[in-house]
């Protein structure tokens, strides 16, 4: 009986010893930084709101994630980050962004921002005047 009560204990002693060496390490986050503006000289009106989204650009409508906040100028600095389970290989990714005022759009995107799946995690957002 003590002969197979120590190796009992010699194994659980093994089996220990080898689960401490399996380290599993969760993915990081995929982090989105940049800057969204303007290039026409001109102050924004007073109580101005910016909204940056990163959306699936082959997808009308699927905004991926948001942000919207109250602004005084451009450019604006932003930086989202997802979960990486979020995250498609097959998704192309880019950032749009507008300034409304009293809710009606002043400056927007009108060209594409491709990021993540390009290999760019940072980019410049150019918002042009709504005509």
């Amino acid at each position: 009986m003590l002969v197979m009560l120590k190796r009992v204990v010699i194994l659980l002693v093994c089996v220990l010893s080898l689960s401490a060496c399996v380290t599993v390490e969760s993915e990081p986050p995929v982090i989105i930084n940049g800057a969204a503006g303007y290039l026409e000289k001109i102050n924004l009106p007073q109580g101005s709101k910016i909204t940056i989204a990163i959306i699936d650009m082959d997808t009308p409508g699927a905004i991926i994630a948001q942000k919207s906040f109250d602004i005084a100028r451009a450019p604006v600095p932003f930086k989202f980050i997802l979960p990486p389970e979020t995250v498609e290989e097959n998704v192309n990714y880019g950032v749009v962004a507008m300034i409304l005022y009293q809710n009606q759009v002043i400056f927007q995107t009108y060209d594409r921002f491709p990021i993540i799946n390009n290999g760019k995690y940072t980019t410049e957002v150019l918002m042009k005047a709504v005509r």
